[in-house]
């Protein structure tokens, strides 16, 4: 009788107006924690929850098992559990209504005591909980290839390093960067990797992989994984056919385009650039970030760090090099720069080159592209002009081993590489005026 009296209290005044904070609903409060989980015969309802109106003081609505709906005068619903542990008594905070519905309460009061009839504090497991989950969103992957990549970005080229976190951004943190690293599995990576092929990004998928790899790599060797899952996908991916830059390798084909340089109508800054990429035949990014201050024009050389090895590199300037260059100089000369963009103190744009040899004509996909002028330069000083191998891939800085077991030195060849620049830029002048005089090679 007593239970259906305090009931009829309860939903009387939840229905007519603000609870008095009167001890009649009080009485499930004593409802035994330890006891069967039974619900009281007048436990609370989604109705009388969503209908309960907040008075001047807070108000308590019990549902049994120490379980209550705290109603705050601001109109705020906050469900708590009441428990004794230790001979104390606790309150546990489980949620906020509607968020969490009454029988979301009910459950995480249900699993509250199982763990005390295990002996363990439900709130003390709850702050284990979360600092577990702290730590392991501190070595989620994506918060890890951040670490990896400012440890190592500085050491790579600026196009190169870009690259590879606009690469993790748009294709591997949107699915992996919230996973603990250390739970990663092979086919997790994969779907992920199958997701760049699936838009036909083959040569992209392969590089998110090897990404992928250094960062789990990364993660092994400082603690926070055990394995490298990206090993169990050898083979699992499209092969990629790798495409050689568009190149001229035909010296009447070359003579017709160092013709049409010369007669570049385009910005001064860009005709040098043009001008010295078939002469230098350096990477495109190393010419167009070119600094004066790596220039000695008395001795005709330039130094610099190699973008894809950090290594220093040392390039012997012909005469026709350092005449360009001196021209150059009194118009940039005041920049760091020496082919300085529209922004003076920042380089020409890495796409100037490609863009000025279609504005002359060129396929920068089919004939030619700043980076073709490499091969076209290996392929002509061998063939043509009888230069050595080995003298020739010194001064393009790949690294080529020798008997002594070497790899690339900047001095190495460097009387030979000196003539071989200056006979480079002669032969290139000879075509320009007569390139019948030149015997044709097939094209590759």
């Amino acid at each position: 009788m007593r239970s259906r009296l305090t009931g009829f209290f309860v939903a009387y005044n939840v229905r007519d107006g603000p609870l008095k904070s009167g001890l009649r609903l009080g009485y499930f409060s004593g409802y035994p924690l330890n006891g069967p989980s039974a619900i009281p015969p007048m436990a609370l309802t989604d109705i009388l929850i969503r209908n309960a109106k907040p008075g001047k003081k807070p108000q308590k609505l019990f549902d049994g098992g120490g379980l209550f709906l705290y109603v705050t005068p601001s109109g705020g619903k906050l469900w708590r559990l009441k428990y004794r542990f230790g001979g104390k008594e606790r309150l546990l905070s489980l949620g906020a209504y509607p968020a969490i519905s009454l029988k979301d309460a009910r459950e995480r009061r249900d699993e509250a005591r199982k763990l005390l009839a295990h002996d363990v504090d439900p709130g003390e497991h709850r702050k284990a909980q979360k600092a577990a989950t702290l730590a392991r969103a501190a070595d989620s992957f994506e918060v890890i290839a951040r670490e990896w990549f400012a440890k190592f970005a500085p050491t790579w080229a600026e196009g190169h390093s870009s690259k590879i976190i606009q690469r993790l951004e748009r294709d591997v943190f949107p699915w992996l960067g919230a996973r603990p690293i250390a739970d990663i599995t092979a086919p997790e990576l994969l779907t992920v990797l199958r997701r760049i092929e699936g838009r036909g990004a083959l040569d992209t998928a392969l590089r998110a992989k090897q990404n992928c790899g250094q960062v789990f790599r990364y993660a092994v060797a400082s603690g926070r994984a055990e394995r490298d899952p990206s090993g169990d996908l050898r083979g699992a991916l499209a092969p990629v056919k790798h495409e050689n830059f568009a190149a001229i390798v035909d010296p009447a084909q070359l003579a017709e385009l160092l013709r049409a340089i010369d007669g570049f109508k385009g910005t001064f800054v860009v005709k040098c650039a043009l001008r010295l990429a078939p002469m230098l035949f350096v990477r495109p990014g190393e010419l167009r970030t070119a600094e004066w201050t790596a220039f000695d024009l008395e001795k005709a050389e330039w130094r610099y760090l190699v973008s894809k090895t950090k290594t220093e590199h040392l390039v012997p300037l012909s005469a026709q090099a350092v005449a360009i260059l001196r021209e150059l100089r009194a118009l940039t000369g005041q920049w760091r720069h020496v082919f300085p963009g529209r922004e003076p103190r920042k380089p020409m744009s890495s796409a100037a080159i490609n863009a000025a040899l279609r504005r002359l004509g060129y396929d920068t996909r089919t004939e030619i592209t700043g980076h073709g002028f490499r091969a076209t330069a290996r392929t002509i000083l061998h063939e043509e002009l009888h230069f050595k191998p080995e003298v020739i891939e010194h001064q393009l800085a790949h690294k080529v081993p020798d008997a002594l077991g070497t790899a690339y030195n900047r001095t190495k060849f460097l009387n030979e590489r000196r003539a071989m620049m200056q006979r480079w830029a002669d032969y290139l002048d000879e075509l320009k005026v007569d390139a019948k005089l030149v015997p044709m090679v097939n094209a590759r």
